[in-house]
């Protein structure tokens, strides 16, 4: 908002105030008492920020690109990265689990022990190569595998279970970049550990679930079990026979996998493939008494808590070590409901598999560039981010020393700040302190720094006063405390 305020003489060296309106006297420009107050300015209707839209710079001969596949966050995307990232933190604590972070390159085995040598990812999508110590090396495709890494060495199995932990950050898979979904993408991620209570099952989807409500999005949960060891093989056998009869109309991958990992039949995207798999058998048929019992129990959870669910028995996800419940999230029908925004399940052999004890698991993982695809199809803003308290705003050299050491005094005291330091208008620092919201502004002129004063405006009503600058500090915050 621009200051009322002008002096009705010619300044002498203090705050040069923004041609707005003529009024009596120039607060900054002349010695004040202790306290002056001016006439309310009007209040101006909000409106609403225009957000600027990316500009797509044409290429440049000689100027490196960024990889196919990868992508810049620029900065004025990061309201939506924000957003998201605090809701995803905020509900995991809610609900007990602790973040850990892994390294993003690991050892190839540790993918290639977990996920299956026969899957996809494995097979065809990992950044994996020799470095210079000649070491067999990835950059991690999924979190759930270096998080089962971490439990075991760290001898997590010894903390009270069961153990709750939560991940965000970047995966990378070299497939064909697709709508929502980069070589290098983010996820948000959770693995528990430890105990095979069905209620944890229902607990993890209800947070996925969660996770899309808090920023906005409707989603559906897709919801199978893959049954156990015990009854998994016999499902598996009616599979192939199933299968075997119609391989003429599989895909070359499809034909691979029949004889390899015949699951990875019902994961195919390929039309022929995908229309094939809707007369094979359903593993549910095929499920034991426990199976059974635990998808029950699951589903009756979902119920209690109306997490709305479909039963697809056809589901299964890109890695071998899921068992029993498997999940997927998917946007509510009429918005994309055949993108999966994220999924998960249980492995309850994962740990054992790996070198630990037998340790029972379950979790998931969010892809954070489809939530916000999805957030501006349904054209769902971001929470609006509180603005800066007070914006420290100055003219001239002196000046600027000045608002600098004031700068970091009034943020050693918590105040939440703003500030440009390199504007030379009195007027365009005011729009930008009125444009982010500001409460107060602390104008620093010439005149100021001569008298050691610090003029303080309230950024709504246009009420000014000048007080001592060692007294700024406490000044500012006795306002902020009052409201």
């Amino acid at each position: 908002m621009a200051m009322t305020k002008k002096t009705s003489g010619k300044p002498k060296g203090g705050v040069k105030k923004p041609q707005a309106k003529p009024a009596k006297r120039d607060a900054a420009s002349k010695k004040a008492p202790a306290k002056k107050v001016a006439k309310p300015a009007p209040k101006k209707a909000p409106q609403k920020e225009q957000q600027p839209k990316p500009v797509v710079a044409p290429r440049v001969r000689g100027v490196p690109q960024v990889l196919r596949g990868m992508k810049d966050v620029l900065p004025q995307e990061q309201r939506y990265w924000r957003s998201i990232k605090m809701a995803a933190d905020e509900l995991a604590r809610a609900y007990g689990f602790e973040m850990i972070e892994t390294p993003i390159l690991e050892e190839t085995s540790l993918f290639a022990r977990s996920a299956g040598t026969q899957t996809d990812v494995v097979e065809k999508e990992m950044f994996s190569f020799i470095d210079k110590g000649g070491s067999n090396v990835t950059l991690r495709p999924e979190g759930t595998a270096p998080a089962v890494r971490a439990y075991i060495i760290h001898g997590m199995l010894n903390l009270p279970q069961p153990v709750k932990l939560y991940y965000i950050g970047p995966m990378f898979r070299h497939e064909r970049p697709q709508h929502g979904r980069y070589r290098q993408h983010y996820q948000f991620g959770v693995e528990v550990f430890g105990d095979d209570n069905p209620v944890l099952d229902a607990e993890i989807i209800m947070l996925a679930h969660l996770f899309y409500k808090e920023i906005g999005v409707k989603s559906v949960v897709r919801i199978n079990s893959l049954g156990c060891n015990d009854c998994r093989p016999a499902y598996r056998e009616q599979l192939v026979n199933y299968f075997r009869m119609k391989r003429a109309q599989l895909c070359e991958d499809c034909k691979r996998r029949l004889a390899k990992n015949p699951l990875r039949l019902l994961d195919c995207k390929e039309e022929g493939c995908a229309a094939l798999k809707e007369g094979a058998p359903q593993i549910v048929d095929s499920l034991d008494e426990k199976c059974k019992d635990h998808l029950m129990r699951v589903l009756e959870y979902l119920d209690d808590l109306q997490v709305p669910y479909a039963l697809d028995p056809h589901l299964v996800r890109g890695f071998d070590y899921y068992t029993r419940t498997v999940f997927e999230l998917v946007p509510e029908e009429g918005d994309g409901a055949q993108v999966a925004l994220g999924g998960g399940g249980r492995y309850d052999s994962l740990v054992e598999q790996m070198g630990g004890r037998p340790t029972p698991a379950c979790g998931f993982g969010l892809g954070l560039e489809r939530a916000i695809l999805q957030m501006k199809a349904q054209e769902i803003e971001p929470q609006p981010e509180k603005g800066p308290d007070v914006f420290v705003a100055q003219l001239g050299d002196s000046a600027r020393r000045k608002a600098f050491v004031l700068f970091e005094d009034l943020r050693g005291a918590g105040i939440k700040l703003a500030g440009n330091f390199t504007k030379n208008s009195l007027k365009g620092q005011l729009e930008t302190a009125n444009r982010l919201g500001a409460r107060y502004t602390a104008i620093l002129g010439q005149q100021e720094v001569l008298d050691e004063t610090v003029l303080i405006r309230d950024m709504e009503s246009g009420m000014q006063e000048i007080v001592d600058y060692k007294k700024a500090v406490n000044a500012l915050k006795k306002k902020l405390e009052n409201g």
